[in-house]
């Protein structure tokens, strides 16, 4: 008898438990806590700072009105405050005015770089995942080569070659970026390559070029974007750092390395020369890191 119970009260808890239709119909509310806020937060931040700096370069005069080539002698070494936010170099230069002025140089080259990497590496990556092949085999080992040499130092060869000024740097950071575009657009090709869309426009008698840029270019490219916005932050670093040594725009033509540069003989006697035009590119790198990441996520 307590047998016959014991079942009629399994089948009773059975028949009122939720089916698994039920659970897809009703999902479990979302929960925004501390954490998702924060997220929030740090990117809606990364979002203002990147259109500020897209602010400074297109109208720095808005931003700085002063002349970011004069200074007044006897206004040197001043250290920040409501006057000067940066402070004044050794021959009385607003520092802020120069950081604001030099956006325009460091992003424009920084953008080159970028463009040049986009374009050159979707080209590869999409030859070499669509065609294969010998041609895939010989464009990957090249691609490896690129990898396995450190970007900057890459760069450091190619600017050396190629000789001083912005556009010479530009296009260096952009060649030793063109390997890692090229590697993920290899991979998002393959991947869309398989696809049924794909294959049935072939059978269709689709134009090869057709189906290359219509259906598979066209489904692969969002990896490629959100990895465009992080290499952004890294051409920041490698512009500056080429700038830094020299290979930049002639002085005293302001640019982010270079005003580092121009402040590291006075470290002990000015150390806002240095400090706060760096930490405006560290700023902007880790900005364009967390809008690419996101970026990413979404894309997925």
């Amino acid at each position: 008898m307590s047998d016959l119970i014991l079942a009629e009260n399994e089948i009773r808890d059975a028949e009122a438990a939720p089916t698994s239709l039920e659970i897809e119909q009703h999902p479990a509310p979302r929960r925004f806590g501390i954490r998702a806020v924060l997220k929030n937060a740090v990117l809606a931040l990364s979002v203002i700072v990147v259109l500020l700096v897209i602010g400074f370069a297109l109208f720095p005069s808005v931003f700085a009105s002063g002349d970011p080539l004069k200074g007044v002698p006897a206004d040197k070494f001043q250290a920040p405050s409501l006057q000067h936010w940066f402070g004044t170099d050794n021959i009385g230069r607003d520092v802020y005015t120069r950081v604001v002025h030099g956006s325009g140089l460091s992003l424009t080259a920084t953008l080159v770089a970028v463009g040049i990497a986009l374009v050159v590496g979707t080209l590869v990556g999409l030859v070499s995942g669509a065609i294969g092949g010998i041609l895939d085999a010989g464009l990957m080992r090249l691609v490896d080569v690129m990898l396995s040499i450190p970007a900057l130092l890459l760069s450091l060869a190619l600017v050396t070659a190629l000789g001083f000024g912005t556009i010479n740097v530009a296009i260096a950071v952009g060649i030793a970026m063109v390997a890692g575009f090229a590697r993920v657009t290899r991979s998002e090709v393959l991947r869309v390559r398989r696809a049924t869309y794909v294959e049935a426009a072939f059978a269709s008698g689709v134009r090869w070029p057709t189906v290359l840029f219509r259906h598979i270019l066209r489904n692969s490219y969002a990896p490629v974007i959100s990895l465009a916005a992080v290499e952004f932050g890294m051409a920041i670093l490698a512009v500056s750092a080429l700038s830094f040594l020299g290979f930049g725009a002639v002085p005293p033509t302001p640019e982010w390395g270079s005003l580092i540069a121009e402040g590291r003989n006075y470290l002990a006697v000015a150390w806002w020369m240095t400090t706060l035009p760096g930490l405006v590119i560290i700023a902007v790198v880790l900005s364009a890191h967390r809008i690419g990441h996101q970026l990413n996520r979404d894309g997925h």
